[in-house]
C-alpha cells in the first residue's frame, strides 16, 4: 500500500516540476516571441506603404480618371489616410525597437527610408512605430472628403481602391470596400 501512495507522489511532483519548467520557459520566450512578431508586422506594414505608393505615383502617371484596386491586410495596429496633411501613416505600439526610439517629451526626428518617415517612441517598456508617407505633389481624399480615416486590425483583407480625380494638383481618392 505504501509504494502505491509514493508513485503518487512522485507523479504529481514530476508533472509540477514538468509545469514550472514549462513556465519558466514561457516566462523567457513569449516576450522574444512577441518582439519578433512585431518586428515581421513592421516591415510588412512598410512594404505595404511601399506598394500604395507605387500605386499612386502609377496612377498620377496614367492621367486622370484611372482607378487601382489594392488588397490591405492588417493583422496589427491601424492605417491612417489623413486628407488635411496628404499623408497615408501606419501606427504600431508594440515590443520592438525598430529605429533609435526617442523618449515621450523630447523633440523627435524620424528618419527616412523610400519616402516614408519612421518615427520610434518610446513609452514605458513598449515602443510606439510611426511609419508616414507625406505627399507634396498631391491633394489625398478619403471617399471624395476631407474627413481622416483609419483603418484598424481585422481578420479579412480590406480592399482599397485608388483613383486620380485630376486637377491643376492631382487628387488621389481612397475608397475602401
Amino acid at each position: 500500500m505504501q509504494k502505491k501512495g509514493q508513485v503518487w507522489i512522485e507523479t504529481v511532483t514530476y508533472t509540477l516540476v514538468a509545469f514550472v519548467l514549462i513556465g519558466l520557459v514561457l516566462a523567457f520566450a513569449k516576450p522574444k516571441i512577441e518582439e519578433l512578431q512585431d518586428q515581421s508586422v513592421i516591415e510588412q506594414s512598410l512594404t505595404m506603404l511601399k506598394q500604395i505608393d507605387s500605386v499612386v505615383q502609377e496612377i498620377n502617371e496614367k492621367g486622370i480618371g484611372n482607378k487601382r484596386k489594392i488588397e490591405i491586410n492588417l493583422r496589427k495596429g491601424s492605417l491612417t489616410i489623413n486628407p488635411i496633411n496628404n499623408s497615408i501613416l501606419y501606427r504600431l505600439e508594440g515590443k520592438f525597437e525598430y529605429s533609435e526610439p526617442c523618449i515621450e517629451g523630447q523633440l523627435c526626428k524620424p528618419y527616412e527610408e523610400s519616402n516614408i518617415e519612421v518615427l520610434t517612441k518610446q513609452v514605458g517598456k513598449e515602443y510606439h512605430v510611426t511609419l508616414e508617407r507625406k505627399y507634396t505633389d498631391f491633394n489625398i481624399s478619403f471617399m471624395n472628403s476631407q474627413e481622416i480615416k483609419s483603418l484598424l486590425k481585422a481578420t479579412t483583407p480590406y480592399t482599397l481602391y485608388v483613383s486620380n480625380k485630376g486637377g491643376e494638383k492631382p487628387l488621389i481618392n481612397f475608397d475602401v470596400d
